[in-house]
């Protein structure tokens, strides 16, 4: 039998915003796992837009949460997803802007901690091709390296030649992975540029390589290209997910909360000892300035920061005119919550 709330409870509910529509909190309790062992997907997983994934399974975050954790890492952002609606996935780390296309698919999966509150991707031209180019009306016919076509490192590259003008049809996107792979595309001219994250950037621009002709691997670069905070890497789910389960994505909050507490601390020198010696491309003083480069733009507390979704919405408009049709049907609300987060703060 359904009990009834007393009508004075019901309108102390009804006033204070979040406690009605709490459809997770509700369920979650500070109890075990519903799953102990969660199959997490990722594209790319070495890049510093992963890092607090990374130090959350090194530090034992995940172990401490009560969750064994297995974590197949894809070439990028959207073959992960693939992983999650297939099936072979519980759970995604990958930017929170495929909550959003896949809404406009008629597919539903919600974000629910955050990792970056900054794009941290640039774009870069080998210096031979970068001398011809003024702007981004000429890059037609050129070809970007991206970790993987459909990816957010594709879409930025999407959005600038756009703003040139340009269809998605001008520009040639070769999938190249994440790290060591990015910088050997370059040396071998393979490609005439890339749309990365760090950190191959920052290794191909101490070599001379490259010219960044965009980046938002700052604050100030994100509010120079988006007006603002922009919600990158996080992890999402379907939304059974999270409704059968929230013991287990509240314990993935809580690891993912307590790596993105740690990382605002530590030293360049530290979290290069604690990522594996492959994540380094063989320079760690490189890696650590990649680090120092763009700890403001980790999320400190996993939680959505107010305007982020829809500067992402309009960058996204912008790149894809389908995208830009549907955009008056996009619910924002429907792709993240901010509850697990939430709780994660509090515990920590």
């Amino acid at each position: 039998m359904t009990k009834l709330l007393h009508p004075r409870r019901r309108a102390i509910l009804a006033a204070v915003p979040g406690l009605v529509a709490a459809p997770y909190v509700a369920r979650a309790q500070t109890g075990k796992p519903e799953k102990s062992k969660v199959v997490l997907a990722v594209g790319g997983k070495s890049a510093l837009y992963y890092l607090s994934l990374t130090i959350a399974e090194r530090k034992g975050f995940f172990k401490d949460a009560g969750l064994d954790v297995e974590i197949n890492d894809f070439q990028g952002g959207s073959k992960s997803l693939e992983a999650l609606m297939g099936g072979s996935a519980d759970v995604t780390a990958g930017a929170y802007e495929h909550t959003i296309r896949m809404q406009q698919r008629g597919q539903a999966i919600k974000g629910f901690v955050l990792i970056g509150r900054g794009m941290q991707i640039a774009i870069g031209l080998r210096k031979d091709v970068a001398a011809k180019v003024k702007g981004p009306a000429d890059i037609k016919g050129l070809k970007f390296g991206v970790s993987a076509p459909g990816s957010s490192t594709h879409m930025l590259l999407l959005s600038w030649a756009a703003k040139g003008g340009l269809k998605a049809s001008d520009v040639v996107a070769i999938g190249v992975g994440a790290g060591a792979t990015v910088v050997a595309a370059i040396e071998k001219g393979s490609v005439d540029g890339v749309s990365q994250t760090d950190p191959a950037l920052t290794m191909l621009q101490d070599k001379g390589m490259i010219q960044v002709m965009l980046d938002t691997r700052t604050t100030q670069g994100n509010k120079d290209v988006f007006g603002g905070p922009f919600p990158a890497a996080c992890l999402y789910a379907q939304p059974g997910f999270l409704t059968k389960s929230p013991n287990t994505a509240q314990a993935l909050a809580n690891a993912i909360v307590r790596a993105n507490a740690w990382l605002q601390t530590a030293s360049p020198a530290d979290v290069a000892s604690t990522v594996p010696e492959g994540y380094l491309l063989g320079d760690r003083a490189i890696y650590e300035k990649s680090f120092a480069g763009v700890r403001e733009t980790i999320s400190p507390d996993g939680l959505m920061p107010d305007g982020a979704q829809e500067n992402c919405l309009r960058f996204l408009v912008e790149a894809d005119p389908k995208l830009a049709a549907d955009k008056d049907k996009i619910n924002l609300a429907e792709t993240w919550t901010n509850e697990f987060a939430q709780r994660a703060k509090k515990a920590s």
